[in-house]
């Protein structure tokens, strides 16, 4: 069993992180996130602790994280990710936590080829930034034990079907499924010896295109 606490627990791929988790493991959970009444339902779970925080307020993050936790995972997004990434990492090396899932997004290592790489550094120039200011912090912060995952864009259908790529290798297919980013969130959680010091990509198989089919 071991305690996990989640960070930006309301978040669509968390929520199924944490149903899987419920459902598959005897595992405890932390759910961090601001306004906590949206996850009331789990109020009365007693595998699950809900906190009400901001990570940008390092002192609750940092109480979050003395629980006995045994792996964080950050699912906060946002424009300016590296303003959560920071805080974040922070209060990990302030509280001696080791390991981290960290949720980022394709681009953060200018890893993305041809015309879907150009589509992308358009369509979500404001994100890049601090993608990429996410992804050297985690770099620098090396008594973390990081893996950050960098999906390809996101969709809700009902399917786990993905691939995985290195961070030194060119990003393959333009879409992933939420389940599938979550199955791999899961298997890191159970097994927290994979993917040790790392970034990966994270796409579905022949999605190749110059942008995501739905689009």
């Amino acid at each position: 069993m071991k305690k996990v606490l989640i960070l930006g627990a309301y978040g669509a791929t968390a929520q199924i992180v944490i149903e899987r988790l419920l459902n598959e493991t005897d595992d405890q959970l932390v759910l961090y996130l601001r306004n906590s009444s949206r996850l009331s339902r789990y109020a009365n779970n007693d595998r699950i602790t809900i906190i009400d925080g901001d990570v940008q307020d390092v002192a609750v993050l940092k109480a979050a994280m003395q629980k006995d936790i045994d792996i964080v995972y950050s699912n906060v997004g946002g424009i300016n990710l590296d303003r959560s990434a920071k805080p974040i990492l922070d209060a990990m090396q302030q509280t001696g936590q080791k390991r981290l899932i960290f949720y980022s997004a394709l681009g953060a290592l200018h890893e993305v080829p041809g015309a879907f790489g150009r589509w992308n550094e358009e369509t979500i120039q404001a994100a890049l930034p601090g993608l990429r200011k996410s992804d050297r912090l985690i770099k620098a912060a090396t008594a973390i034990n990081t893996t950050q995952l960098r999906p390809a864009w996101l969709t809700n259908y009902d399917e786990v079907d993905y691939e995985i790529t290195a961070a030194d290798e060119p990003f393959k297919g333009t879409e992933v499924s939420r389940k599938s980013v979550a199955d791999v969130i899961i298997k890191i959680i159970n097994d927290p010896t994979l993917y040790q010091n790392d970034s990966i990509g994270i796409n579905k198989p022949n999605t190749d295109g110059d942008k995501p089919a739905w689009l």
